[in-house]
């Protein structure tokens, strides 16, 4: 481990332990983004992860930054979705924008100073980006005037700037598709109804709706051709981050239950010594190993061409495991379990929504299976032993009468 990513690594475990942790019930409680709690986030150098230390960021490659997430779950797994999405763009910002977006946003953003987040899903496609109704039309200045609608947009209301992808044809396919970051303050952005969370309403999520809204030229992330591509690729890198986090949510959930289960006296004895206790957590702990194992490999793999099935095997196996762990540490503290000072409950449905965030568990399952094609059709066939069929054979003349 480099002395950089120790350093970061022990701010965002601090950053959990006193900012997250003590204060996500009253932020629940409140159902609003605390800008002061990621404000001190950025002042600890977690919101410019992989930007380049010219512009403030921290330099650090996708497999090392990637491993804050960890750590920032232990807090809270929306809250470290978020800062994930965050740095995501603003790694795409300062490696892909213009000069001109760099020179104006680069700092605000790897600061804190300013949020970002990514708009991509459409309220009628889900997780088919190929079927998206969003346009940009290109005018004779250079500008492009947007019209169309996103859903599930992250940090709704509260992102400074949002990097979103369009389409600037009618055209079918993805080679018309580009991403620019639309300010939040641009005239004819507007946001719907904030989505009814159940235990993460401190992060706003929401439609965002966009009407003859003008974005210069200046604000391209990814030129016409290239959209769909890099949205992907930011995808890829939003799945690995969810398996991080979700590690750091099942190690809430395993501690919770040892905190509890080694005092909690019953049958003569102490929780934790109970055979069966112990298989239980055992189980969530050989998961979180297999799970932190996983989401660093798919981390490493990112930007090669193994990064996309990698990043789907992390996205399939580690929120599943980080449900069952939750489930399992509730089931350990029995009826106490469900108190809500315990946040097992909590836990739960934040790994039932990181199954389901930047590509369902199902849609991880088609990238993996369809690999598993790609790799049969290269396998030589399999001979068919001697005489197996034959009665197959014989009968189809008596089934043909």
């Amino acid at each position: 481990m480099s002395e950089k990513l120790d350093t970061i690594l022990a701010a965002a475990r601090k950053h959990a332990s006193d900012v997250i942790s003590p204060n996500v019930a009253a932020w629940n409680a409140a159902r609003k983004w605390p800008r002061d709690a990621s404000d001190q986030a950025g002042a600890a150098g977690l919101t410019g992860l992989y930007a380049p230390e010219e512009l403030g960021g921290q330099g650090l490659p996708l497999s090392e930054g990637i491993q804050v997430y960890e750590q920032l779950g232990q807090g809270d797994g929306a809250y470290a979705f978020a800062l994930s999405m965050h740095n995501i763009c603003t790694y795409a910002g300062c490696g892909y924008g213009t000069q001109a977006f760099k020179d104006k946003w680069a700092r605000d953003l790897t600061s804190g100073r300013k949020l970002a987040n990514f708009a991509l899903t459409e309220p009628q496609s889900g997780s088919d980006p190929m079927t998206m109704y969003t346009r940009a039309r290109i005018n004779g200045d250079g500008t492009w005037t947007i019209n169309g609608s996103k859903a599930w947009v992250s940090l709704a209301t509260e992102a400074d700037v949002y990097f979103t992808v369009v389409k600037t044809s009618d055209a079918p396919g993805h080679k018309d598709m580009a991403m620019i970051a639309i300010p939040a303050d641009a005239p004819g952005v507007s946001f719907g109804a904030i989505y009814d969370t159940p235990s993460y309403s401190f992060l706003p999520m929401a439609e965002m709706y966009l009407t003859d809204v003008v974005v210069s030229e200046d604000n391209i992330i990814l030129p016409v051709g290239q959209g769909l591509q890099g949205s992907l690729m930011a995808i890829d890198i939003a799945r690995v981050s969810i398996a991080s986090g979700c590690c750091g949510l099942m190690q809430a959930a395993l501690d919770t239950a040892l905190s509890y289960s080694k005092n909690r006296k019953m049958f003569g004895g102490k929780t934790l010594d109970l055979d069966g206790i112990q298989w239980m957590l055992g189980e969530v702990a050989t998961d979180l190993e297999v799970s932190k194992l996983l989401y660093r490999k798919a981390a490493a793999a990112l930007g090669t061409p193994e990064g996309p099935l990698m990043a789907a095997h992390a996205k399939r196996f580690v929120p599943d495991a980080a449900l069952r762990a939750a489930n399992t540490c509730t089931q350990v503290l029995g009826g106490m379990g469900l108190l809500q000072p315990y946040g097992l409950d909590r836990l739960s449905r934040l790994a039932q929504m990181l199954r389901i965030v930047d590509g369902t568990t199902e849609i991880s399952r088609v990238v993996i299976g369809r690999a598993l094609q790609k790799r049969a059709a290269s396998l030589p066939d399999l001979p068919v032993p001697k005489g197996f069929g034959e009665a197959e054979t014989k009968a189809a003349p008596i089934a043909a009468q």
